[in-house]
């Protein structure tokens, strides 16, 4: 009887702390995916390049795909200009070091000073390396 009790706790106390570290990464992918929103309306170069993985794969709903170095010339530039973005209907999915997000994407622009506003569904991936969540690569798909 004492045997299976113990193993009983031990079980739950190993679930427990499995969860608990879930929600961990799961709250840590939500910041990271903050600030690069925050990062693409203000036009931030270095938070841009610091969030993003080198090997950064971003595709846009039109099929066109950049690199690292495209993302963050395009947004640091102005050429892609975010004058805000709305993120709705987020979910996280974390398996290790690769985590998973999906969302909807308002977003009012202004790119070579021509207003206009788009409607996406996104999904990226993210990559921890070290104690940071890296942008591997992102999708877009326009909505209806």
């Amino acid at each position: 009887m004492r045997i299976k009790l113990l193993s009983l706790l031990l079980l739950v106390n190993l679930v427990t702390v499995t969860v608990m570290a879930q929600s961990k990464d799961e709250t840590a992918v939500a910041a990271a995916v903050e600030t690069l929103r925050k990062a693409m309306v203000d036009g931030d170069k270095a938070v841009l390049e610091k969030i993003a993985a080198t090997e950064l794969t971003y595709g846009h709903s039109s099929g066109k795909l950049e690199d690292k170095a495209a993302f963050v010339e395009a947004i640091a530039s102005g050429k892609s200009d975010f004058v805000s973005i709305d993120l709705t209907e987020q979910t996280i999915t974390v398996s290790g070091d690769v985590a998973i997000v999906r969302h909807k994407l308002a977003a009012e622009t202004n790119d070579g000073g021509k207003p206009g506003a788009v409607k996406l569904a996104i999904l990226t991936v993210w990559k921890k390396q070290g104690k940071e969540w890296k942008l591997l690569a992102r999708q877009a798909v326009k909505l209806t």
